[in-house]
C-alpha cells in the first residue's frame, strides 16, 4: 500500500505521516526532505521558494518511487506538498489499486479561530523556521487554492473544520 499525503501547508502532513509510519512501520518519503537534498547538492538551481517548478521537477521522481514500491509490493507513506492536481493521470490501472490518497485542507473559519494554534504547532515533527510572511490570509489562500486544485481533478478533501485531533484520529 502507497499512501500518498498531500495538501495546504500547515495541515499537519508531516504529523499524519509519522503517525501512520508509528502505527503501520511503513517508511515514509518526505518530498521536502528530496527537495532538500537536490537542493543542497547543487543537484538542481531551484530554490525552496520555486514552489511550482518544484513539483514539476519533483513529481517525476516521486511518481517513479511510487511505481517501483508498488511493482515490488511494498508499502510506503509519501508526504509533501509537491503531489500535482491530476497525480492520477501518472498511473493507469495497475497502480491505483494500490495507492491511498489524502488530501488536507483547513477552512478558512478554522484557521481564523485556531491560527495560534496552527502556527505554534509548525515545528511539531521537523523544525520550521519562523515566516514573517505567514499570516491567517496567507494560510486561507494556501487552504483555498489546494482545496479548488484538487477538488477540480476530481479528488476529496479531507476538510479540517472544528476538531483538528479528531480528523487526524480518523485517517489513521
Amino acid at each position: 500500500m502507497i499512501i500518498l499525503i498531500a495538501g495546504a501547508s500547515h495541515t499537519g502532513k508531516t504529523l499524519l505521516a509519522q503517525k501512520m509510519l508509528e502505527k503501520y512501520n511503513y517508511p515514509y518519503l518526505s518530498i521536502d526532505h528530496l527537495k532538500m537534498g537536490l537542493i543542497r547538492s547543487g543537484n538542481t538551481r531551484l530554490t525552496p521558494e520555486d514552489d511550482e517548478a518544484l513539483t514539476e521537477y519533483l513529481w517525476p521522481i516521486v511518481r517513479e518511487i511510487v511505481k517501483t514500491a508498488i511493482e515490488n509490493r511494498q508499502n510506503l507513506i509519501v508526504e509533501g506538498c509537491y503531489i500535482p492536481f491530476d497525480w492520477r493521470s501518472d498511473f493507469d490501472e495497475r497502480y491505483l489499486p494500490s495507492v491511498r490518497f489524502i488530501c488536507l485542507a483547513m477552512s478558512e473559519e478554522y484557521i481564523e479561530d485556531h491560527f495560534g494554534e496552527i502556527v505554534g504547532h509548525e515545528s511539531e515533527i521537523e523544525f520550521r523556521s519562523a515566516d514573517p510572511d505567514r499570516t491567517s490570509d496567507s494560510l486561507k489562500a494556501d487552504n483555498r487554492s489546494v482545496i479548488d486544485g484538487f477538488r477540480h481533478a476530481g479528488e476529496q478533501i479531507v476538510l479540517i473544520d472544528h476538531d483538528y485531533e479528531q480528523t487526524i484520529k480518523e485517517l489513521i
